[in-house]
């Protein structure tokens, strides 16, 4: 696997390519945000785990730069309070552009998502967007706005959701993680859900139910 960083003024990202790489072939690409504090090096650890050889793996930086102490900065989807996600939502737009300018991938076969505040990025851009994304994935993360994403639905609910949720996480309750599936359930989708005894946490436990689950959800016969 090698690991390529694109920066500009307004979007920095990581791809992670994967081992015996062809440029002109086409990949599942999964998309992978941080959480509130991080960078795009964070999740992009878990690409080995999740698989060498099938796919492309791209990491942005959330857009509002914060210095965690001093000499060291880390990234925010929104602030803290935040009810909207304006301008997270322009990234990853401008994101899907820059990718496909240097990368082949595979239609209707990319999975989106991210642990915390990228949890509720990936409900926010990625439910509207299921041509797109043919799976979203929410750890420990919570919905922004239900009643304003009802509206921007598309009319088919095949899309599939995994999420995963601690029941002793204290930074996002594990009843936000059930609200979010009960939405979801409520609209016509079939997410699955998970708990487990953790805190605001990636466990490997998660990561032996969500692997498989984004094998078959970019499977290429599906």
């Amino acid at each position: 696997m090698e690991a390529r960083t694109y920066k500009s003024e307004d979007l920095s990202y990581l791809v992670i390519e994967p081992d015996g790489f062809e440029p002109d072939r086409e990949y599942p690409a999964i998309f992978l945000l941080h959480g509130y504090g991080s960078n795009m090096r964070d999740l992009a650890g878990l690409s080995p785990s999740i698989g060498r050889e099938r796919y492309l793996y791209i990491c942005p930086n959330a857009p509002i730069r914060m210095e965690l102490v001093p000499g060291v900065s880390g990234y925010a989807w929104m602030d803290l309070g935040a009810a909207g996600a304006g301008a997270a939502v322009e990234v990853l737009s401008t994101l899907l552009d820059r990718v496909s300018e240097h990368y082949r991938m595979m239609p209707g076969k990319s999975v989106l998502g991210g642990f915390s505040q990228g949890g509720m990025l990936a409900f926010e851009f990625g439910l509207p967007r299921a041509d797109i994304f043919a799976g979203l994935v929410s750890l420990s993360g919570r919905m922004i706005d239900s009643a304003g994403i009802r509206s921007s639905l598309p009319e088919g609910r095949a899309q599939s959701v995994f999420i995963a949720h601690g029941t002793r996480d204290s930074m996002i309750s594990v009843d936000q993680g059930r609200e979010a599936r009960d939405f979801l359930a409520g609209e016509g989708y079939d997410p699955e859900y998970h708990e487990y005894d953790m805190a605001h946490e990636v466990s490997q436990d998660v990561l032996d139910d969500l692997i498989p689950w984004i094998g078959r959800v970019t499977a290429s016969d599906r």
